[in-house]
């Protein structure tokens, strides 16, 4: 057993790499994954009712997206494949989860368009149209609230946050925090359990 969590920033698990398979609006996705990242084994449950429930982008998409807490890119993945003119961050404070990210991006030819980063390595006057996040409930309540502190205000005025939280683990009381924040906040749908945050200025 090892100390490493997805949110660790240079995991010690040996890689042990694996394909994760999965569908998102008729289109099909293989990835690579390994230990030592966020749901390695298939694609996090959290992570399959956003990109099932949210608003994906379309074909016309431009502008900036951010995935936040990209993990091995199946976010990145599903939002560079469709939104062909966006560039898209994906951020992540795990090396490996990067690493794997850009090769998957590479692997389905978005590479030109997805910028892979750790959290300081993104420029300090980024603004983003779009960002998109599965956020890392479980590194508690303080270290959650700053994260949402940093990265939102990023948003354009007339830019959406999408954030998938579950229930069970304060969705409903995240919802609350973000409103008393001085967001905007759209519960868009629920579905097993999680919650589907359409967040605005």
């Amino acid at each position: 057993m090892t100390g490493d969590h997805y949110f660790s920033t240079e995991p010690a698990t040996s890689a042990d790499r694996r394909t994760v398979v999965f569908s998102v609006d008729g289109s099909d996705y293989a990835l690579t994954s390994s230990a030592g990242v966020f749901s390695a084994d298939r694609l996090d449950p959290g992570t399959a009712v956003l990109l099932r429930k949210a608003e994906l982008p379309g074909p016309g998409t431009g502008g900036v997206l951010l995935d936040l807490g990209c993990g091995y890119g199946p976010v990145t993945c599903v939002l560079a494949s469709r939104a062909g003119t966006a560039t898209v961050w994906a951020v992540d404070v795990n090396a490996r989860a990067r690493e794997l990210t850009g090769e998957n991006a590479r692997q389905l030819g978005l590479a030109d368009r997805v910028r892979v980063a750790a959290p300081d390595e993104v420029p300090d006057d980024l603004t983003v149209d779009q960002l998109w996040s599965n956020p890392p409930i479980r590194v508690g309540k303080e270290e959650l609230h700053g994260m949402l502190r940093r990265w939102l205000p990023r948003l354009a005025p007339d830019g959406v946050a999408w954030l998938v939280v579950a229930r069970h683990l304060g969705g409903d009381s995240l919802q609350r925090w973000l409103v008393e924040s001085g967001w905007r906040v759209e519960r868009h749908a629920s579905q097993k359990g999680y919650r589907v945050l359409r967040v605005t200025r």
